[in-house]
């Protein structure tokens, strides 16, 4: 089984550019978000009431994703993530009130279940910026975005409550508030703990 690392953080924070940054420095397998391709996003973004949907989907797809990276001969590198998907995305959508009370129980079990099948990622990358940056950054964005830069705390909490019970060994936090598009700074930063999990 391959290996898996995941890049996590809040909408806006470099996530899907950073796996990119990286793929183009070594030799990796990648998945990433798909916001264009899953129809339930967009109708989630014009009716709430896809919501639950939408969550599900992405959980199914990322658990797919997760499965082909761990069959690849290369370590493989994805963006966000099962994990991100319910510990940041779910639980921020319900305390929006985007998903109801029973609707954010089924998501718990069913990325319950698929977790319990699959291992956890070898690392996660936690990226870190501040807020003034993820909302020039959203507002140059063309993709689908449920969440916005006033959900950067919140989102930010959630995180701190799931990485909390994760071995610190598997955690890296990259500050990439002043970090430019090609990402050299954090590449370099990166790039030494992914050749220890080649070792």
């Amino acid at each position: 089984m391959g290996k898996l690392i995941t890049v996590v953080g809040p909408s806006g924070v470099g996530k899907t550019a950073l796996v990119r940054a990286l793929a183009q420095a070594g030799d990796f397998a990648t998945a990433l978000e798909q916001h264009e391709e899953r129809p339930l996003q967009t109708l989630f973004k014009q009716d709430t009431r896809y919501g639950l949907a939408n969550q599900i989907d992405y959980f199914l797809l990322r658990a797919e994703q997760e499965r082909t990276l761990r069959a690849a001969p290369q370590t493989g590198l994805i963006d966000g993530g099962l994990d991100l998907d319910y510990h940041g995305f779910t639980r921020l959508f319900h305390s929006r009130g985007l998903l109801t009370d029973p609707e954010l129980v089924l998501c718990r079990r069913l990325y319950e279940t698929l977790r319990g099948l699959m291992p956890l990622p070898e690392l996660i990358v936690r990226l870190r910026v501040d807020r003034e940056t993820v909302a020039d950054r959203l507002s140059t964005r063309e993709r689908i975005n449920i969440a916005s830069a006033e959900d950067t705390a919140l989102f930010e909490s959630f995180l701190d409550e799931w990485l909390l019970n994760i071995p610190p060994r598997q955690v890296l936090e990259v500050d990439v508030t002043n970090e430019t598009l090609d990402y050299k700074r954090s590449i370099a930063e990166i790039v030494p703990r992914l050749s220890k999990l080649s070792g």
